[in-house]
């Protein structure tokens, strides 16, 4: 009994862990790197805050739920495409084939991918390659009508960029991104871009032969050019000869003008060297003679001088002594002067006057004295001065001393002689 329940729990175990590996099987889905897997029927909102009904993966796995999603693949591997239009107007209405190829791809990124989920998903890859190729065929006859054939088939990049800038916003709106997009041919019916070529070659085949014209005249005129160049340098160099020429000849005269600069110099400085000389023997003369007055003059002199000096010296020692001593003897007599009061005073006078008279009696000689007038010299007992008639006959003597006139000539030649002496007026003094 046990073994068989072991047996059966065995087996309903078994049973349940295949169960359960079909389930996971069913339900977990794996993403590969060059897919994405879009699990549908749950919402979900973004972080730019938009529902959406689906969810992406992108590499890794998750879970479906059952009953409430479905699951579905999409491809993110390049897709080539070919791209090809025909009899497409161009700029000047020139009918044009062109054969070109682009990369397109699904982006995994959002929000294009968004895009590209709501266009084709459930669409199969060719549905997704015709889409694109009628897409870039219309943006090829758009950006072709806008060229000539010219810059078409010359300016390929050109045209290529501008057909790119002009699909991406289409291709962005459907979701997809572009990441290549070549021309490979050009070409035409009519024949226009053949005659444009042979137009070229021709323009070529004259642009050659115009160089080669031009090369020739090139050439020919460095022939000429060099044979100029010959004959110039020849001219210059002859020039050069001539100038060198001429500064041998500038240079001969500047050294004849030098030597005889250098002679007239020469002379010039034999005059002032024999005028220098001169002047020597001249100062020389000068000194000679400065100094024979030197010692016939001016020492004597100065010995002259120092004698002199030494005499006056000595005299004014000796008259300096002598005023020493009369000032000692002064100094003496005019202390006994104040001790003797009045006496010394008469005495001193006396002393004085005795010499004054002696000299002056000697100059006079014998005077003969015709009146001798002697005034009082007090006319009362109370005046202590002379009076008035002496007063009178001292005015009137030194008039006449000064003068000349007498006054009392004068008085009496006027009022006559008893009027002109008033009563009591002793008679005036006669002259000398």
């Amino acid at each position: 009994m046990n073994t068989d329940v072991i047996l059966a729990l065995l087996g309903i175990g078994f049973v349940a862990f295949v169960a359960l590996l079909l389930v996971i099987k069913n339900v977990l889905y794996v993403c590969q790197p060059n897919e994405v897997l879009i699990f549908s029927g749950r919402q979900r909102r973004t972080a730019d805050g938009k529902l959406y009904g689906y969810r992406i993966i992108r590499g890794g796995r998750a879970i479906r739920i059952p009953l409430f999603e479905t699951v579905d693949r999409m491809d993110l591997t390049n897709m080539i495409i070919e791209v090809q239009v025909k009899n497409a107007y161009s700029k000047g209405g020139i009918p044009l084939n062109i054969q070109g190829f682009a990369n397109i791809k699904v982006p995994g990124e959002e929000p294009l991918l968004n895009n590209t989920l709501e266009r084709f998903l459930g669409r199969g890859r060719e549905h997704i390659m015709k889409t694109t190729r009628e897409t870039l065929e219309g943006n090829l006859r758009g950006v072709l009508s806008t060229m000539t054939p010219e810059e078409v088939n010359t300016e390929k990049e050109t045209f290529a960029k501008r057909l790119t800038d002009e699909a991406e916003h289409d291709m962005s709106k459907l979701g997809l991104v572009l990441d290549t997009l070549k021309i490979q041919n050009v070409s035409d019916e009519v024949g226009y871009l053949d005659a444009m070529g042979r137009k070229r070659s021709a323009a070529i085949r004259r642009d050659a032969l115009i160089a080669e014209a031009y090369s020739q005249a090139q050439a020919a005129e460095f022939r000429w050019t060099n044979t100029r160049n010959a004959e110039v340098a020849t001219l210059e160099s002859q020039m050069q000869i001539a100038a060198k020429e001429n500064e041998r000849r500038v240079a001969d005269a500047q050294s004849r003008r030098g030597a005889l600069i250098a002679q007239q110099q020469a002379e010039v400085q034999a005059l002032i060297a024999q005028a220098t000389g001169e002047v020597a023997m001249q100062e020389a003369r000068i000194e000679q003679v400065r100094r024979r007055l030197h010692a016939d003059v001016i020492q004597p002199a100065e010995a002259s001088r120092r004698k002199a000096e030494e005499e006056a010296k000595g005299a004014a020692s000796l008259v300096i002594e002598q005023g020493r001593a009369t000032a000692s003897v002064l100094a003496r007599i005019a202390e006994n002067y104040n001790k003797g009061g009045t006496s010394s005073r008469d005495v001193l006078l006396m002393q004085k006057l005795v010499p004054l008279f002696q000299r002056l009696a000697g100059t006079i000689g014998t005077l003969k004295i015709d009146r001798l007038t002697v005034l009082p010299h007090r006319t009362g007992a109370g005046d202590t001065g002379p009076g008035l008639g002496a007063r009178l006959i001292e005015t009137s003597e030194q008039v006449r001393a000064v003068t000349g006139v007498d006054l009392g000539k004068v008085l009496r030649d006027r009022l006559g002689d008893d009027t002109a002496r008033p009563s009591g007026q002793p008679p005036p003094v006669p002259s000398r």
